[in-house]
């Protein structure tokens, strides 16, 4: 370990594909280059068999608690107005740094709870900022019909510890554009105060891109030239690149862990749909490209550049980041991750886990009601029907991954070839 609590700085980017940065060969052929993510890429450990859960709740329940969603209840998106959150006797990953004396901070989508007791603030975090669900909602206000007494209006809010949160804006597509910059820059301020102090810190930094709708700021429309999908991941490529700019300015490149990633994979609606690249499926899957996403590592002088193919799971964040910052993990219940720390430092050759259940279905996505179509592959329904007993294997999580027998070796995607 060393002298000193690193800090951490955990950037999550919401439905970007394995296939859409440069780094994983897209970029550029996506029609928007990622040079500063790049840049990350070739200065850490590029992890190519990290994998997630199918969305956004579950991925960011198991990132939170270390465990599978299934044992947390977080097993889907819920709509605005029903009860929705993690289980208040979970313990984030938050609470465990911060009882090891970080200063903690989220700057983004939370998604684990929209109400009192169960936002950012009174879950581990000091201070908040961002929208207590999703992206998507940015659409209700601009939908005909709309009507705020049945469905609740949706906000961009802030809060801190100990304090009741507050609404600052409607959440509403200007807003959509705005919201990245300004989580951004409050991150950078977080972290600049926390130096000045001298106290280690946890930023946990949830983008809102490339979720749908999926828009630009205005400083980035029309900067590609292909489109607003290509225009706001160029945006969120400039984002990580402030957070890293600021890292080197405060003189805390070498003091900070800084990982990123994704929450799943692409998104399958047009105009926004993504890639995974050569993996099939989208979000909301359990093919190959649902479940493997793009992550990144970079610490200095202790994560030597290189690029890997060793399975690795979003569970296992919590008890290594738990034990590089010095945090006890409650031994009052299973905890899923498996620690990787010894496997990020190069002190042992291969990842501790050798696979990971998975309580999705390897079934496509929804059917397009005018064709019967699969909107992820374009599988009719008929044959989706035939393959219900892989579905069913599928649902009591009997679908274990193996350590690389080949780099494109996966049980997924062979499953899901199956009835191809």
């Amino acid at each position: 370990m060393t002298d000193r609590q690193p800090n951490i700085v955990l950037i999550l980017a919401d439905n970007l594909g394995w296939g859409e940065l440069g780094c994983y060969g897209g970029g550029v052929l996506r029609g928007a280059p990622t040079p500063r993510i790049d840049a990350l890429a070739a200065e850490g450990l590029t992890c190519l068999n990290f994998n997630v859960e199918s969305d956004c709740v579950p991925t960011r329940s198991a990132l939170m608690t270390g465990r599978h969603p299934i044992r947390t209840g977080a097993m889907q998106s819920v709509p605005a107005g029903l009860p929705q959150g993690l289980i208040p006797w979970e313990i984030t990953l938050g609470e465990l740094l911060q009882g090891a004396g970080y200063a903690t901070a989220c700057f983004g989508k939370w998604h684990l709870g929209d109400r009192e007791g169960r936002l950012p603030k009174d879950r581990g975090f000091d201070e908040w900022y961002g929208i207590p669900r999703t992206s998507n909602e940015a659409m209700f206000t601009a939908a005909p019909g709309f009507d705020p007494s049945i469905v609740p209006m949706p906000y961009v809010m802030e809060g801190v510890k100990g304090a009741p949160a507050r609404e600052l804006a409607v959440y509403d597509l200007e807003q959509r554009r705005l919201i990245d910059g300004e989580l951004t820059r409050r991150t950078i301020d977080f972290m600049a105060r926390q130096s000045g102090a001298g106290r280690p810190f946890f930023a946990y930094v949830p983008l809102t891109q490339l979720h749908f709708p999926t828009l630009p700021h205005p400083d980035f429309a029309g900067r590609t030239g292909a489109g607003d999908f290509a225009d706001a991941m160029a945006e969120m490529d400039h984002r990580v690149g402030e957070v890293l700019d600021a890292i080197d300015r405060l003189g805390l490149r070498d003091d900070t862990l800084v990982l990123f990633g994704s929450d799943n994979g692409p998104e399958f609606r047009r105009p926004w749909r993504g890639t995974a690249g050569p993996w099939r499926g989208t979000y909301h899957t359990a093919m190959e490209g649902g479940l493997r996403v793009p992550f990144l590592l970079r610490w200095p002088g202790r994560i030597a550049p290189r690029r890997t193919t060793d399975v690795l799971h979003i569970t296992d964040l919590y008890p290594t980041l738990a034990k590089l910052g010095d945090g006890a993990l409650p031994a009052d219940r299973p905890i899923d991750g498996i620690d990787q720390l010894g496997f990020l430092l190069g002190e042992r050759p291969t990842s501790a886990r050798d696979g990971f259940p998975s309580t999705s279905r390897p079934s496509c996505g929804p059917s397009n009601g005018a064709t019967g179509r699969c909107t992820s592959c374009g599988r009719s329904s008929r044959t989706k029907a035939r393959s219900s007993w892989r579905r069913r294997i599928s649902s009591i999580s009997c679908r274990i991954r193996r350590r690389r027998p080949t780099p494109t070796w996966r049980a997924a995607g062979c499953a899901a070839r199956l009835g191809a």
